[in-house]
């Protein structure tokens, strides 16, 4: 199936929507100004400007409204990024391939659990990607990860595995370390990946790289399976392959939706990261629920907690 993103202007976009008049879908896609089915393509035009073709006639139909989205210009950039990024033992025009891109979200965060995500992306796709704004989620506010990834998420064939704050703690405190905790996750998103898209084989897995491979591999050890083939580590990943942008994106996203929970069961919203802020909404936390609720809310071997507690003390003597 392809896809084809264009950009276009909100007068072409309602030019559209009066064109495909008797095609329009009654369901509500967030952010969209409209979406319509042809026998052979699916057209959704978002409030962005960006309209998305997908299905079988998509290039077809899409030549009817415009040129895509991704030129030529972004192909020199892409690739001298690769080139400048893409070092050690990667192999050459990796960010072109059709990959698997795996990264995680959630590690360094009081509140809240870790959440991993690994994602496939076609070498046709690429451009698709780069015209829905996909690129690296430390670049991009929280609106713009949910708008980018309710887009994405129906695009890119992906994995979701989120370590809950309860069992988090437990196996923290039988001993696990957070970078095997890491290691797991990682190959079980990739595996379910691997499997969703088979018999299909990527050219590459890229795992946004915590630890040396070798201590990656050796957290694995005793796995029933475990994904070795062509699979590659890099720091700032999200740069060499938009698979590792994508998964970023929606490990972001699921860490948001996740946190969005929390501030619904504390009564107050839930600040991220592990700043003096937090310190603050736990201490709010044990004192209306109780010390007792902190290990479904919050990571409990963080230095925060501690902080915490001698806040409630604080305010208590």
């Amino acid at each position: 199936m392809g896809n084809v993103v264009l950009n276009l202007e909100m007068s072409k976009i309602n030019e559209l929507k009066n064109y495909y008049a008797k095609q329009l879908l009654d369901k509500n896609i967030p952010g969209s100004v409209f979406a319509a089915k042809t026998p052979s393509c699916m057209i959704t035009a978002y409030k962005s400007g960006k309209v998305l073709f997908q299905g079988n006639d998509s290039e077809s139909e899409a030549r009817k409204w415009g040129s895509s989205a991704a030129g030529a210009s972004n192909k020199k950039t892409s690739a001298a990024k690769v080139k400048s990024v893409a070092k050690g033992d990667l192999p050459a025009g990796i960010g072109g391939m059709s990959a698997i891109g795996s990264d995680e979200v959630g590690t360094g965060d009081f509140f809240g659990p870790i959440t991993v995500v690994a994602a496939y992306v076609r070498k046709e796709d690429i451009p698709l990607l780069k015209g829905l704004g996909v690129r690296d989620s430390k670049d991009l506010n929280d609106e713009k990860i949910i708008s980018i990834a309710k887009v994405i998420k129906d695009v890119v064939p992906f994995s979701l595995m989120t370590l809950k704050n309860e069992k988090y703690n437990q196996v923290q405190g039988s001993g696990m370390s957070q970078g095997k905790m890491k290691a797991l996750l990682h190959n079980q998103a990739i595996l379910k990946v691997l499997e969703k898209i088979s018999p299909a084989k990527p050219e590459a897995i890229l795992i946004d790289q915590f630890v040396q491979p070798s201590t990656y591999f050796q957290h694995l050890k005793g796995q029933k399976a475990i994904a070795k083939q062509d699979v590659y580590f890099s720091t700032k990943a999200e740069g060499i392959h938009l698979a590792v942008a994508a998964a970023s994106i929606l490990a972001r996203y699921a860490f948001i939706q996740y946190i969005d929970k929390l501030s619904e069961a504390a009564g107050f919203k839930i600040p991220k990261g592990a700043g003096a802020q937090v310190d603050v909404a736990a201490a709010k936390l044990i004192m209306s629920k109780g010390r007792e609720c902190l290990p479904s809310f919050v990571k409990l071997h963080f230095a925060n907690t501690d902080k915490a507690i001698a806040i409630v003390n604080k305010k208590r003597n």
